[in-house]
């Protein structure tokens, strides 16, 4: 599960992008930019294959990525959120006039540390459901691609799967090594409290044989 691709747009126009992994994202998501109907403020995601295309626009700002299906539309629509107010607050009003690709050398490397952020870390999904902030997603329909785009310009979507393997291998040792890390913890935690017994229970002895707390038999 893994959003592999995103973007920032000034309707037709990318101001940063964004891909995780070998694939023709890039030229799917320019059609659906320049198909989506209406200039007002919308979320609407659309499916091709096994991945799906999600699109926050808000106040002519459109924040697009692609993700696996098996994503879901909460984290996915967080992540949106979350990339547009931070494209926001660091640009300011500089993104109603920015020529295309103006912010990608700075902000491709922001999109790049929240897609692996909403990719693998469990606290994205934990964070955002505490918040209760996307209930709007609930409202989201997942349309076929073909919805906004016509069947003639429809471009078959290829994806590298070797990068999903990776993608998948680097999550099981991220979770082996936190589990490792857990278990070192715990048994650390368990001997200092035996030794912090084991002391109690010395001292205990040697005040009964010493015939007092402060130990005046054996001093």
């Amino acid at each position: 599960m893994a959003v592999l691709y995103a973007l920032v747009a000034r309707g037709s126009v990318i101001l940063a992008e964004f891909s995780a992994t070998a694939t023709n994202a890039s030229t799917i998501a320019r059609q659906i930019l320049e198909k989506i109907p209406g200039s007002s403020d919308s979320h609407v995601s659309y499916s091709q294959d096994r991945y799906i295309f999600h699109v926050k626009r808000t106040d002519g700002l459109t924040v697009l990525c692609m993700a696996d299906d098996t994503l879901g539309r909460r984290i996915p629509f967080a992540f949106l959120e979350d990339i547009h107010q931070r494209f926001v607050r660091t640009y300011g009003r500089a993104v109603l006039t920015a020529q295309a690709y103006a912010m990608n050398d700075e902000f491709s490397r922001v999109l790049s540390q929240q897609m692996e952020y909403y990719s693998n870390d469990p606290n994205a999904d934990r964070i955002n459901r505490l918040r209760g902030e996307m209930s709007q997603v609930r409202n989201v329909m997942i349309e076929n691609i073909d919805k906004v785009l016509d069947r003639g310009d429809r471009l078959e979507l290829l994806v590298d799967k070797t990068a999903n393997l990776q993608g998948n291998t680097f999550r099981f040792r991220k979770q082996a090594r936190r589990f490792r890390s857990t278990v070192w913890w715990r048994n650390v935690k368990l001997m200092i409290a035996l030794i912090v017994i084991l002391l109690v229970i010395i001292y205990v002895v040697l005040a009964f044989v010493c015939h007092g707390l402060t130990l005046p038999g054996c001093l």
